[in-house]
């Protein structure tokens, strides 16, 4: 191919059909598909990541990159070998019991899966049993609660809880976000993290996991 960033921009720009197509000539002309993803899909995924940050970006551009990145990742998996492990990591994510909120979740579980995360996703509303038992389901390796009001994001500390008391809690990392969240209140229910975007998730994950 003459120019493989073609394919970096084609995520950046959410144009889910040329990215298929450029993936496919990638593989005709011999690539591997591990190095595409690694040189190229996770660049772009990360390039509008930081644009997003940024506020260059916003979030139907996110989502359309997202978009993308799985639909050319549908056109690797046939190419992958069986050693190759096509996730990074396993995340589960909800919004807590009493909270109905999903936007934000949805856009940061998209981010996560454009990034090459497994993403289990339980909606809203999500009881402490619920995340516990996801958790020990789907080995997680990161655990992410959202809460969007003040009233609900206390509920997370239950979460916490919970999985201490399931002999979980040293299993998995804690990642919480949401508008009423901050640093010291992640602290201070015993979280790992807090985030207050999408990319600064993707980034803080894989920090936690020593990944990148």
């Amino acid at each position: 191919m003459e120019d493989m960033n073609q394919i970096s921009q084609a995520i950046v720009d959410g144009k889910l059909e040329l990215a298929q197509e450029l993936v496919g000539k990638a593989i005709e002309s011999g690539m591997d598909a591990q190095t595409i993803i690694n040189d190229y899909l996770t660049v772009g995924m990360a390039e509008i990541g930081q644009r997003f940050q940024d506020r260059k970006a916003f979030v139907p551009n996110l989502l359309m990159s997202a978009r993308a990145m799985k639909g050319a990742l549908e056109v690797l998996k046939p190419h992958m070998s069986s050693e190759v492990e096509t996730h990074i990591g396993t995340v589960v994510i909800g919004t807590v019991k009493g909270d109905l909120h999903d936007i934000g979740k949805n856009l940061v579980a998209s981010m996560f899966e454009g990034c090459g995360f497994k993403v289990v996703n339980l909606g809203i509303d999500v009881s402490s049993e619920k995340f516990v038992k996801a958790v020990e389901e789907h080995n997680a390796d990161i655990l992410c609660l959202s809460a969007l009001l003040t009233t609900t994001m206390n509920y997370m500390r239950n979460v916490i809880l919970e999985l201490d008391k399931a002999g979980l809690r040293s299993k998995v990392k804690v990642m919480v976000g949401g508008a009423p969240v901050n640093a010291a209140f992640a602290a201070q229910i015993g979280a790992d993290l807090y985030t207050s975007n999408a990319n600064a998730a993707v980034t803080g994950a894989k920090q936690l996991l020593s990944i990148a």
